[in-house]
């Protein structure tokens, strides 16, 4: 059984993945953007029976479960970092704090394509691979145990990805991690004292500056952020306020692929295929919590869900991990022009 253990110092919760202990090393050749030929994959249209049995699935009409003729294809991580089944009992060792590693962890498909990824896909496909995002945040939102669901993605080797087939993943927490809680924390008080939101005051003055922006529509902009921690990072943000992703509407689901695409074909171009990551940030699941009803109270107001972009070009070293800083080469003024003038 997994754990979780909190570090009195730090305040940050780490997962003891127990679970993964076991992991093979199948897979781990080939980097972003490379093709391993002849190589057994089991995320492949056909090869349904080797992964566990499908949560949900965008299929074509007739086609059943577990079975060819899907489009996206959510199931369960083969390899969990936590589990689904049982109670969250917390516990504590002293000074230590515990619980049980209690939550949920997904692999959401993106296509039946081996090799295609995100710049490759047409629009259509990368909205059905959103529409499989919002569904299962939905859903496990529904889930009293869980407090925070995050979506993320590792494209390339150096990006902790240890299959090539394009896909996704999901954990959900009974906590909400600490650089989620640290986000939340300083968008409420700027909201306190301000009465707006901090997200949206951002896209307003990135868009005005314009420096910064790389591409926009009617209802999604994205930028590369005035501090950036990593070379060529980008976030890209709703125009309208909006603080959960769950609630995202067909049309601006639809638009967010078509900026999704975009920005990626932009970076593959610009950057020669790097290895990635990239992270949504949504609202905390605002169930209540026993001795605080009023738990992120505000969120919808003061909060605005987000995708973070990492390209991973430079490595994480002493400096950075010994004063929680970071050193980043390029400007993010320089890394938005090379972006924007790619051609499309």
């Amino acid at each position: 059984m997994p754990e979780l253990r909190k570090d009195p110092i730090s305040d940050r919760w780490v997962i003891i993945a127990t679970e993964r202990g076991r992991r093979p090393s199948d897979f781990k050749e080939g980097g972003a953007g490379k093709v391993t030929e002849g190589k057994f994959c089991p995320f492949c249209e056909g090869n349904e029976s080797v992964t566990p049995s499908e949560i949900m699935a965008w299929r074509k009409p007739g086609s059943e479960p577990n079975k060819p003729g899907w489009l996206v294809r959510t199931t369960p991580n083969k390899f969990p970092a936590l589990v689904v089944e049982g109670e969250v009992n917390r516990t504590g060792i002293g000074i230590f704090d515990m619980m049980s590693g209690i939550g949920a962890h997904e692999v959401i498909i993106e296509t039946p394509k081996h090799g295609e990824n995100l710049a490759e896909m047409d629009e259509m496909q990368i909205d059905k691979v959103l529409w499989a995002y919002k569904q299962r945040i939905g859903d496990l939102e529904r889930d009293k145990r869980f407090r925070y669901v995050l979506v993320f993605k590792n494209y390339g080797e150096a990006a902790g990805a240890s299959l090539e087939h394009a896909h996704s993943q999901l954990i959900a927490t009974p906590i909400t991690p600490r650089y989620i809680k640290l986000e939340l924390t300083n968008a409420r008080d700027y909201f306190h004292e301000k009465e707006r939101c901090i997200f949206c005051d951002m896209v307003r003055q990135e868009m005005g500056d314009g420096t910064r922006i790389v591409s926009e529509n009617e209802y999604f902009v994205s930028f590369t952020p005035f501090a950036s921690r990593f070379p060529f990072e980008i976030w890209l943000l709703p125009r309208r306020h909006q603080h959960d992703f769950s609630i995202i509407t067909d049309e601006e689901r639809i638009q967010l692929a078509r900026l999704l695409k975009d920005t990626m074909v932009r970076l593959k171009k610009c950057l020669n295929d790097p290895p990635f990551n990239y992270m949504i940030h949504t609202s905390p699941n605002p169930v209540p919590r026993a001795g605080k009803p009023d738990y992120w109270g505000t969120v919808q107001y003061d909060f605005h869900w987000h995708i973070e972009i990492v390209p991973r070009l430079t490595k994480t070293a002493g400096f950075e991990w010994g004063t929680g800083m970071y050193i980043c080469p390029t400007p993010p003024e320089e890394a938005a022009k090379y972006l924007r003038e790619i051609k499309i």
